[in-house]
């Protein structure tokens, strides 16, 4: 039977929720092929892999897959993108399936790369709009950091595609009864040299990437100490502080809170721009945010012109009086 198969990124079982944006896109292609949502996870062959992938599966029956295949291999435990597209590779041979979708994290795109390597077959990342009804299928994908958008086809047995990050509003769409089941790939032990074996965290909670409020400082702020008044802010609302390249650039911030094509790409509910000029790099890493805020001097600055609202002011004196407001209401 022919499926839209859906590679879930996870880390260590913890659902990214950039997964549930791929079931959301895949939706709407399975129904007009006429065929199922397939989650396909990677994970372990323990008891632990086993209660991690039975959780995982609860979710993504949630969001519409009617089947969820446990890809179960020891070197599978972890991330690994050689021992995921092998093992995810296998899996496809086997099912031949319409259609692989994944969404365009660092993780997916990587994976699905792989996958496409291994089966010699075209892919297409990044997709904004995919239409399986037309012959070849086409796609609307995103060029060059985000600066073009370009309109492909694909024609091949099994297309494989990726979903841009944050293109796609995850939906739940609850199945009624979802299926689960086992595919064990036979993986060489050589894999494992890109298998993560340890890491370190840096933070807990609310990350850049999951806060629905980010406050970004650029080359206005003008020091490391002016950021104080941005993290003031970003606590009162439980967000996070971000920065621009050239902020980090002249270490000010740590890399890890760089907004932009080189950085994070954030999808806030807000994101406040303070003292960035707006640089397409940077434009690319906060165009998902779903209302943004410009406070600059320049009422010329990329960033105010594109910006849903705009204060033309210092952003010294800006700042405090919107955190003293807060404060004052509440």
């Amino acid at each position: 039977m022919s499926a839209v198969i859906v590679i879930i990124e996870h880390d260590r079982g913890e659902l990214a929720s950039a997964s549930l944006e791929a079931l959301s896109a895949a939706r709407p292609v399975a129904t007009q092929l006429g065929v199922p949502v397939v989650a396909a996870v990677c994970g372990g062959s323990d008891a632990t892999a086993n209660d991690t992938a039975g959780a995982i599966a609860a979710t993504c029956a949630r969001y519409g897959a009617s089947e969820v295949v446990s890809l179960m291999h020891p070197l599978l435990a972890d991330y690994g993108p050689e021992a995921w597209g092998e093992a995810i590779a296998q899996f496809v041979a086997q099912r031949r399936p319409a259609a692989v979708l994944a969404c365009g994290t660092d993780r997916g795109n990587e994976v699905m790369a792989h996958v496409a390597a291994i089966l010699d077959a075209p892919m297409v990342a990044n997709c904004l709009t995919i239409n399986p009804a037309a012959e070849p299928w086409a796609m609307t994908r995103v060029q060059w950091g985000g600066s073009l958008l370009e309109d492909s086809t694909l024609a091949a047995p099994v297309k494989l595609l990726t979903v841009g990050h944050h293109a796609v509003d995850a939906s739940s769409a609850p199945v009624a009864a979802a299926t689960s089941s086992v595919f064990e790939p036979v993986l060489d032990a050589s894999l494992a040299r890109t298998v993560v074996a340890d890491r370190v965290v840096r933070e807990a909670g609310v990350t850049l990437t999951t806060a629905r409020v980010v406050v970004g400082g650029g080359r206005g702020v003008g020091s490391p100490e002016g950021f104080g008044i941005l993290e003031e802010l970003a606590a009162e609302l439980n967000g996070k502080v971000g920065c621009s390249r050239a902020v980090t650039n002249n270490g000010w911030r740590n890399h890890t809170d760089q907004v932009g094509q080189t950085g994070t790409r954030i999808a806030p509910d807000i994101y406040m721009a303070c003292g960035i000029s707006g640089a397409i790099q940077h434009w690319v890493g906060a165009m998902a945010s779903k209302n943004i805020l410009a406070i600059n001097t320049d009422r010329e600055a990329n960033m105010v012109t594109k910006a849903d609202y705009a204060v033309i002011g210092d952003l010294h004196k800006v700042i405090p009086a919107i955190t003293a407001e807060i404060r004052r209401r509440r």
